[in-house]
């Protein structure tokens, strides 16, 4: 990136940036990212796993939004990322006769029609309604008397984490350079204009300056932090907000379909996450570390509290097999002027040369990131495509189902369980004979990684050779999720995984015991967070485990 002016280097690794630098770089622009930690270390590996309208926005009839949102998902669905983002059911227990049910229906049943209207809603069932009796039938978990009735619709979800992977992956090879572990530590200035940034390698040492026609801050809840190494007063301030999520194993929760709750303050989701459950979100203020958001005991009680009010078998602290938190990034806007402000994302040009990005929520990262481009391009001296993204499939979309439709055959080929294929199919689609290729040629990679089944020993390695996994906590927090769907939090798994990288990143054997030890340490720290009784001491009690280590 150093070697030549870019057109565009977007500052930021999570949806946001990865989407931006997959738009820039698919509409012919020279197109640069840098992540300061792992893609989609922050906010976007902590989310609650969903691509969805927003149910709630009907209630504040910010139609717009919702449309907007169900196109999306829709995109994802069909063409985007197939392999990545699939249908999921919800049932919502009508608590009162008559009135509840055609005021929830009619919402339901407008939310069906703008999907269906956006052209790209045809692939998920329409909602139906059930009596108490058959709402019992689909959910045998809830108890009798939380419930008159039900309503049933779908939505849809995706591992987050591995979804940014895949756009940067994908904008690389559409001709963008990535670089995680660089950190952006100042921007350059010729007189009022940025002209580029500064940046250190993390990994190797070394500062960079990198020059570019145009940035773009997509940093997220760090917004407020890039903005000040340039000294200038952003137009609009990011708030965090915490949520926190349970993941608890699927025996706990007996359900066929995901559950969808109100609770005095928003929604809780008890959504389905292969052999799990994940149980969230909680929604408090947060101005504490954003590199580490802790949970504490009162967030895990209040999640179980709520979601323990419909359950007939309640659920206690032992069941939570996993706890993470993420911190959304919302809009506290000062002033609207030479910015264009939606009611859920902004885009910005503070001063020239650099583009701000922030808010917005996870189903609608592409448009944000056309929003991005679009007024990046505007101060750019040439005539640049409009935005192609929305006809752009992610690395593994093509092929996939046809792929999928043979998964019998390549489980006969491989000699792999045809429920193993399934599992490989829809982390990696069509890119799934780059991981076969690995057993092939060493068969004991076709085992699974110790304690973690789930897993093959061969998607950690892969994740250290082709998806930019540098660390250990990369690949047991977000290129498989195996931090938060073990009860040892993947302890048990983090001596072999390192064993299985350290080839692929040149580990001697004190690299491979200190990252060992600092995943344990991770894991200690987070444990010890969740006993706090508040923010506060949560948030002491999570920075006693050391970060990754700068050089």
């Amino acid at each position: 990136m150093a070697e030549r002016e870019l057109d565009v280097l977007v500052v930021g690794g999570g949806v946001v940036g990865a989407g931006t630098a997959l738009d820039a770089a698919t509409r012919g622009l020279t197109t640069g990212l840098v992540e300061a930690r792992d893609w989609a270390a922050g906010t976007s590996s902590r989310s609650s796993k969903l691509i969805h309208g927003g149910l709630r926005y009907l209630e504040m009839l910010d139609f717009a939004l919702v449309r907007e949102a169900l196109k999306e998902r829709g995109l994802l669905l069909e063409r985007l990322a197939p392999h990545l983002v699939k249908p999921v059911p919800f049932l919502y227990p009508l608590q009162h006769r008559g009135w509840e049910r055609l005021y929830a229906g009619t919402g339901v049943a407008l939310y069906d029609a703008m999907s269906v209207s956006s052209g790209h809603g045809r692939g998920l069932p329409t909602h139906r309604h059930l009596t108490r009796k058959r709402a019992l039938r689909v959910a045998p978990c809830l108890k009798k008397d939380s419930l008159v009735g039900a309503l049933q619709y779908y939505d849809a979800q995706m591992d987050d984490a591995r979804y940014v992977t895949t756009i940067v992956r994908t904008a690389a090879a559409y001709g963008a350079d990535v670089a995680n572990r660089a950190r952006v530590t100042g921007f350059l200035r010729e007189g009022e204009r940025v002209v580029g940034a500064r940046v250190r390698d993390l990994e190797q040492g070394g500062e960079f300056e990198i020059r570019a026609r145009q940035i773009v801050n997509a940093t997220g809840v760090w917004t407020d932090d890039t903005q000040k190494l340039i000294a200038e007063r952003g137009q609009f301030h990011v708030r965090a907000s915490k949520g926190i999520h349970l993941v608890v194993p699927k025996d706990r929760i007996h359900s066929t379909t995901g559950l969808i709750l109100r609770t005095e303050k928003s929604v809780l989701f008890v959504i389905p996450w292969g052999r799990h459950w994940i149980v969230g979100t909680t929604d408090t203020d947060w101005d504490l570390d954003k590199a580490h958001p802790a949970a504490s005991s009162a967030d895990i009680d209040y999640l179980l509290e709520h979601v323990n009010a419909v359950l007939a078998v309640p659920l206690t602290r032992d069941d939570v097999q996993g706890v993470y938190a993420g911190l959304r990034p919302l809009l506290a806007g000062e002033s609207d002027a030479t910015s264009k402000l939606s009611r859920e994302h902004t885009v910005a040009h503070p001063v020239p040369g650099l583009v701000v990005v922030a808010g917005g929520k996870y189903t609608t990262y592409r448009v944000m990131a056309k929003d991005a481009v679009d007024e990046a391009v505007h101060a750019l001296d040439r005539r640049v495509a409009e935005c192609v993204t929305e006809d752009v499939p992610l690395v593994g979309a093509e092929g996939y189902k046809a792929l999928w439709n043979g998964r019998a055959r390549i489980a006969q080929r491989t000699g792999l369980h045809v429920a193993r294929v399934e599992h490989l199919l829809n982390r990696y689609g069509s890119m799934v004979d780059e991981v076969l290729e690995l057993v092939a040629a060493d068969p004991s990679l076709g085992d699974p990684l110790t304690g973690a089944e789930d897993y093959l020993r061969a998607e950690v390695v892969y994740a250290a050779s082709h998806e930019g996994a540098r660390h250990l906590d990369d690949v047991l927090t977000r290129r498989t999720r195996i931090s938060i769907e073990t009860f040892d939090r993947g302890t048990r798994s983090a001596r072999e995984a390192a064993e299985l990288m350290a080839p692929v990143l040149g580990w001697d054997r004190s690299q491979v015991e200190k990252e060992v030890e600092r995943y344990e340490k991770r894991v200690e720290a987070e444990r010890e967070s969740q006993l706090q009784p508040d923010d506060l001491t949560a948030d002491a009690a999570r920075l006693g485990a050391p970060d990754v280590q700068p050089i």
